[in-house]
């Protein structure tokens, strides 16, 4: 094994950070979780890194990500979001992250928190996967299909099977950095 960061983690500081701290680390934090259907939502169609750039203002601009504020949005709320040019100011979009803040707020009643849903999908550890090229890792599974199925069943949007997927990526239910990344092993251990 060579101690060499997966391609996409390199070469732009906000991704190496990224790359280097945040993606494959397993995350059962509810409100962290909620950032990541916000933010993997605003990215469908986009680059992560248009996204990445934006978090700050996400932040703000989605009450600090606390779903239970988010549910409550109005009509205003989301006019004031339409005119926030820190954030993808897509109509379609900022109506699905109060949408599904309203549904997420609904999985954490029915299952005692968003964690124990997402997480209960592969039994509460990180699926260990053994990428040697970039090439070999997939855009969605059989898996991210079956959760994107539930959770659109449950009436989210913006939440199909490759936002399933990175989602699953990011949030750390699956570990796919490349065996040669060193962050392969650091994110095994935690799983």
């Amino acid at each position: 094994m060579n101690d060499k960061r997966c391609d996409w983690g390199t070469g732009i500081e906000i991704y190496e950070h990224y790359h280097d701290h945040e993606w494959g680390v397993p995350v059962k934090d509810d409100r962290k979780l909620f950032e990541f259907v916000i933010l993997e939502g605003a990215q469908a169609g986009l680059s992560w890194l248009t996204i990445l750039r934006r978090r700050y203002n996400y932040r703000r601009a989605f009450a600090q990500f606390d779903a239970e504020i988010v549910s409550r949005f109005t009509e205003a709320d989301q006019e004031r979001l339409r005119g926030d040019a820190g954030i993808i100011r897509n109509r379609l979009k900022i109506k699905s992250a109060i949408n599904n803040a309203q549904r997420f707020l609904q999985v954490q009643e029915d299952f005692g928190s968003f964690s124990n849903y997402m997480w209960g999908f592969v039994e509460g550890k990180p699926i260990q996967n053994e990428f040697r090229k970039m090439s070999e890792i997939p855009a969605s599974t059989p898996l991210s299909d079956e959760i994107s199925k539930d959770m659109k069943k449950r009436g989210f949007t913006f939440f199909g099977t490759t936002i399933c997927y990175a989602h699953m990526q990011a949030t750390g239910m699956v570990n796919d950095h490349l065996i040669s990344c060193p962050r392969h092993a650091v994110c095994a251990a935690m799983g």
